[in-house]
């Protein structure tokens, strides 16, 4: 026989506003029914409180359903108490604790009705509607199977529940059609900027000021962060491009509509999400938001094994352990047949993306408005998210919104030029097409003329903004033709009135660097190597890594060597060898500068870079290992003997070199045996077949030391092959 709860848990699932509920564990009889009279006599009265200003007539028939379940409740409580909670039958005890789940999801739908934006709500008029209908016919279900005579109920109890019943079961589908013709109306908007045509200024006001209540800057900040929110959390069915649309207009209708007068235009920025659930925190990295400096610990189980970093693309391999896509297809790639948590020997390598622990670190980022991509297919990201559903409207409507921007920037006040930095900022997170026209509006002279600004927050912000520009290729070249600009984000890495903004500085020059042709602009430009370098030596986590991947971009460029001797730079490098957060990145910077046999015997002049580079070989990760062993490599073989003798003679040398050659990556195992070449040479010419450096030759001949692969002289190193710009 089918169970009479079957209908119930196929619609608990449709509903979209929650996953899989369950009634509280070993709680029944009178407990359960105490359980339930207090999560509904709190439901009622927390409504009692909220207003809403949509899905109002939906929301005041759920609580007059729950108010009359109430009823019952108390009265269960009178006709319970002295009973022993045995008494109720299996049945009933089932029928309460649906009837549970039920209160509970009531509750969760009209807290998402009064805690959400204004406009979300108008967007998903009809879907909330419906589940207003559909969570009524599961009272009604619920009621059905409810057996009211064997639950010793007073006559005018049992008539109202079985009048709740036939109305829940008569209920209609009610949308508000005054709801509805706003819906309609900003869809009127959307499709006036689609084609070209800017919306007329009255009955934008009418709409947005006398209809929706927004009536300042910010309540629509508000809303623009909201509708944000949920595009990029994507955990229900929307229409990605009517909700890029309606934050393109909600921005627009900011400074067209209420100016750009605001209260707060000296605080600090933080770009955050304003989730109403708990932020999660627990062991893992630091991370810094706004511009203060702040702990934010990364949830353990958000990071990949290998490589200890937030993963990006998680996916499971066949024993059932989670990994990120890029170090575990890497581990496989190497040769290895086990699972690297539990070494089981894995069956196949097929990787499953684990989509639901995505979408958690996806959530997760967005919560601390941290930057996220998925590497899976042709790659997501949140940019991309928001690039591929930008549509036609939100674009001209963000163009237009540009032009009043820049215009404000070039024009207004301190304070108006200070809002519009950060409403550039903003708008140029996301998308070429809007970091395209910021940059044809004229943004760049008008935002680094506030670099040197004695306003923090403007200085951070218009900082920010160029950064976040130049992410776009094209924009790169703009940057460095506008004459003062890279010297002015160099005065800003150097004496920044904020740790953001020097640090965002640095990822400025990153950005740049990666043109060939602008490394050594950069490089010759007066303080930004001594800045990069003191930067990495004394700035905190993230401003060391923004630091250091400069510097490795700019180590690329055959002529840098010098500037970066001269100015410390190499001196920084050798240093950060021992610091974990930027070592791998130090070594390949420095394996590349070590082409220059100047700069590899001044190195081995002092024992600190080797002894730092042997360290890294015994405790980095398997590509800091193998760019501790390229530099090593490089070293030798640009400063001659006497560098080898130095290296081959240091402690635990011999036992590293020899676990390399047996269990590190194929480029790590191919530098290895170049340096056992070496060393062999010195040895032999030497004549001190006896000294304390031995290795087996047999070994040596066993990594493929004949390979025409292996050429002396070989200099790659190993970076991370999807460094990407933050977006800040």
């Amino acid at each position: 026989m089918t169970s009479p709860f079957a209908y119930l848990s196929v619609r608990r699932r449709r509903f979209p506003l929650a996953g899989a509920f369950f009634s509280p564990s070993g709680l029944s009889g009178a407990a359960l029914i105490n359980s339930l009279a207090a999560l509904c006599s709190d439901v009622v009265a927390a409504s009692a409180r909220c207003s809403f200003r949509f899905q109002g007539c939906n929301a005041r028939s759920l609580v007059r359903r729950l108010r009359v379940l109430v009823f019952l409740f108390e009265s269960l409580k009178e006709s319970f108490a002295p009973v022993a909670s045995s008494s109720l039958p299996p049945s009933t005890v089932l029928c309460l604790r649906e009837l549970y789940i039920f209160v509970y999801r009531a509750k969760l739908l009209l807290e998402y009705c009064s805690q959400s934006s204004r406009l979300w709500l108008l967007l998903r008029n009809l879907q909330i509607s419906g589940n207003f209908h559909d969570i009524l016919q599961e009272l009604a279900t619920a009621l059905d199977v409810l057996p009211l005579y064997s639950l010793r109920l007073a006559a005018d109890v049992r008539e109202q529940i079985n009048l709740l019943r036939v109305q829940c079961r008569r209920s209609k589908f009610f949308v508000d059609p005054e709801a509805e013709e706003l819906r309609h109306k900003i869809h009127s908007f959307l499709a006036r900027f689609e084609t070209g045509d800017v919306p007329d200024p009255e009955e934008l006001r009418n709409t947005f000021v006398d209809l929706l209540g927004i009536q300042d800057t910010g309540v629509c900040r508000t809303e623009i962060e909201f509708l944000e929110e949920r595009m990029l959390s994507q955990d229900e069915d929307i229409d990605l491009s009517v909700v890029s649309g309606a934050i393109a207009l909600t921005r627009y209708c900011r400074f067209f509509l209420f100016g750009f007068h605001e209260v707060e235009v000296d605080k600090p920025f933080i770009d955050v999400y304003k989730f109403s659930r708990k932020r999660l925190l627990s062991q893992g990295s630091s991370l810094r938001e706004g511009s203060s400096d702040f702990s934010l610990a990364i949830p353990k189980d958000f990071c990949c094994t290998i490589s200890f970093d937030l993963m990006k693309d998680p996916v499971v391999v066949s024993t059932g352990q989670t990994y990120d896509r890029t170090s575990i297809s890497q581990w496989i790639e190497e040769g290895h047949r086990t699972c690297p948590n539990s070494g089981q020997t894995l069956t196949d390598s097929k990787l499953v993306p684990n989509r639901a622990l995505r979408n958690l670190i996806s959530q997760w980022c967005a919560a601390y408005s941290l930057p996220y991509e998925t590497l899976e297919g042709a790659g997501v990201s949140i940019d991309s998210i928001t690039a591929s559903c930008a549509s036609e409207a939100a674009i001209k409507a963000n163009r237009i919104t540009a032009l009043i921007l820049v215009e404000q920037l070039s024009a207004g006040s301190r304070e108006v030029k200070a809002v519009a930095a950060r409403e550039l900022r903003l708008m140029a997170k996301t998308g070429k097409e809007n970091r395209s026209f910021i940059a044809e509006a004229g943004a760049i002279p008008a935002l680094y003329r506030l670099f040197r600004s004695t306003n923090p927050v403007a200085q951070e912000n218009a900082l920010t903004a160029i950064l976040n520009i130049s992410i776009h290729d094209e924009n790169k070249r703009k940057i460095m033709e506008e004459n003062g600009c890279l010297e002015l984000i160099v005065y800003v890495l150097r004496y920044g009135l904020t740790t953001e903004a020097r640090e965002n500085a640095a990822a400025t020059l990153f950005s740049l660097s990666a043109v060939h042709d602008f490394k050594k602009m950069i490089v010759d430009e007066h303080g930004a190597v001594a800045a990069l370098a003191d930067l990495l030596m004394q700035g905190s986590p993230r401003g060391k890594k923004d630091a250091v991947m400069a510097l490795f971009n700019l180590s690329t460029h055959p002529e840098s060597w010098s500037q970066m001797l001269n100015m410390g730079a190499v001196s920084a490098l050798a240093g950060a060898l021992r610091d974990e957060i930027v070592a791998e990145e130090a070594a390949g910077a420095l394996t590349l500068l070590m082409r220059h046999h100047i700069l590899a015997q001044t190195l081995a002049s002092d024992d600190t870079a080797i002894t730092n580079l042997v360290g890294l070989m015994k405790r980095g990760t398997p590509k800091a290992k193998e760019n501790a062993i390229a530099a090593l490599q490089e070293m030798c073989r640009r400063g001659g003997l006497n560098v080898i003798q130095n290296v081959a003679k240091m402690p635990m040398f011999s036992g590293l070199i020899q676990t390399i050659l047996l269990t590190g990556t194929k480029r790590a195992r191919r530098k290895a045996a170049l340096l056992v070449r070496m060393c062999q040479r010195w040895e032999s010419s030497t004549a001190t077949h006896g000294n304390d450096w031995s290795i087996n030759n047999t070994l040596v001949r066993n990594n493929a030391l004949g390979s025409s692969n292996y050429q002396n002289g070989d200099v790659s190193v190993s970076i991370p092959m999807t460094i990407q710009v933050p977006v800040l």
